[in-house]
């Protein structure tokens, strides 16, 4: 089966079809789910001795399981964090893969390699982090943050021996990715939340430290803030926060995997002052940077501390540490080993428009989400919950409960309309339903939104 198939040749001009044409596609439904059992009674038995042969796969995935999922790129969907890569990124998605490519070391993948670490420079310079500093491509930003805090915490056990034998602590926003939480029970730490919604300041945190018993402090090594959180946009009080930590001997790590993006956006750029002092920032490519799933980044002050925290030995590693093979090796500042060149798109496509059309693009969405803020306030029947922050608008309608939103979305998405999903905010003490809107597609049009507003009616 490894062997030229005369099939696969004939099929190529067909798959190259549907590729081209869902690339350039402006006018396709967004798609939605079926059930297991539904899709096994379109398409039957799939994986059998013999194969059931690639034409016939292939239109079976054409004609039924293709149209089962969700385009995250079109204009309509508007939840979660959406994604919209460019033609370019795509396209090259697909020469990433034909080029099999092992992007672990710089002996297997130095051409990759070279192309991202080129993206890389780009995305370092957006942070303000000192020149030495340099980072790397991640499946997403949950590896990302991963990454980033075993090598905090390997920092932390290096600087006294007792460490080694403690329980680390962590403390984060109750607005931060859900990711941290998840994190921290992989590297067996305990996490304390600032309790806020909104923006975590300075004095939260000072605070939580202040509240700290002994032996939690002495188990503190890593404060996590966000630069743009997934519900509502916000980000932290980055300065303040990075001048406790330098205060209190503290790894200072940013989760700004959705807003990073953002960082290119003249308009907003001031609200990260204080990211440049980071010791490790979460970007992902695949969200805010037009990217291809999957293409999440982390990026290091100090890369020569994560590569002593992720470097692996091995008998068969040997070779590439000889003076041969010497290069950058991508697997000694991350947890995983075997990856693929995933910032190779986001290469291609940085190499192809330029980095202004990225920058129109950001601005874009930043723009999307206060149309959306002033088309709501506009309407009798919603309201803002806050104010646009990014690219993320939380809203109300008025008088619905908890199932009118979950009933809401699943009506226009069987429709084909629009993907928006509910989320929850903090009222007082409780927590209400309301609905929220995260802009990247820079096609979404304000009829776009006014036909979702209208929807609620």
């Amino acid at each position: 089966m490894h062997k030229i198939d005369i099939e696969l040749v004939e099929m190529t001009m067909d798959i190259m079809k549907y590729a081209i044409d869902r690339i350039s596609s402006t006018d396709r439904k967004i798609g939605k789910p079926k059930s297991a059992e539904d899709l096994k009674a379109l398409v039957g038995e799939t994986i059998t001795e013999k194969g059931i042969g690639g034409e016939f796969a292939f239109n079976l995935w054409k004609k039924h399981l293709m149209h089962a999922n969700v385009s995250i790129d079109h204009p309509r969907h508007l939840a979660f964090v959406p994604a919209s890569p460019t033609r370019a990124a795509i396209m090259f998605d697909l020469v990433t893969s034909a080029s099999s490519i092992h992007g672990a070391y710089w002996m297997e993948g130095a051409g990759g390699i070279f192309c991202e670490n080129e993206a890389m420079k780009w995305m370092v310079s957006l942070t303000g982090l000192p020149e030495s500093a340099f980072g790397v491509f991640t499946s997403g930003g949950t590896a990302a943050n991963l990454s980033a805090i075993v090598t905090a915490r390997e920092y932390w056990r290096s600087l006294d021996e007792k460490n080694k034998n403690e329980k680390g602590l962590i403390i984060t926003s109750s607005g931060a990715h859900s990711s941290v939480k998840a994190m921290a029970k992989v590297v067996d730490a305990d996490v304390l939340f600032v309790e806020t919604e909104d923006k975590m300041f300075a004095t939260n945190l000072q605070d939580k430290i202040d509240a700290l018993d002994e032996n939690q402090r002495k188990r503190l090594f890593v404060v996590v803030a966000t630069g743009g959180t997934t519900n509502a946009g916000i980000i932290d009080d980055l300065g303040g926060i990075a001048s406790i930590c330098k205060k209190e001997n503290l790894w200072f790590h940013v989760d700004a995997a959705y807003g990073g993006g953002a960082l290119l956006a003249d308009s907003v750029r001031h609200l990260f002052k204080g990211i440049e002092e980071a010791d490790s920032i979460t970007i992902d490519p695949h969200k805010w940077m037009f990217s291809p799933y999957d293409c999440g980044a982390v990026i290091y002050k100090n890369p020569e501390l994560a590569k002593q925290a992720h470097e692996q030995e091995g008998s068969y590693l040997d070779i590439f540490k000889d003076e041969g093979a010497r290069g950058f090796n991508p697997a000694d500042y991350q947890i995983q080993l075997t990856r693929r060149v995933r910032g190779l798109p986001l290469w291609f496509s940085l190499a192809m428009h330029g980095t202004d059309r990225y920058k129109q693009a950001v601005e874009r969405g930043i723009e999307l989400a206060q149309i959306a803020g002033k088309l709501i306030e506009e309407k009798p029947f919603v309201e803002l919950v806050r104010e646009p922050s990014l690219s993320c608008v939380v809203f109300r309608r008025i008088g619905w409960k908890p199932e009118d939103y979950t009933h809401w979305t699943y009506e226009n998405h069987e429709k084909g309309m629009a993907l928006v999903t509910p989320t929850k905010w903090k009222k007082g003490n409780a927590y209400e339903t309301v609905s929220r809107f995260c802009f990247i597609n820079p096609d979404t049009t304000e009829n776009d939104i006014e036909m979702i507003l209208d929807s609620m009616v």
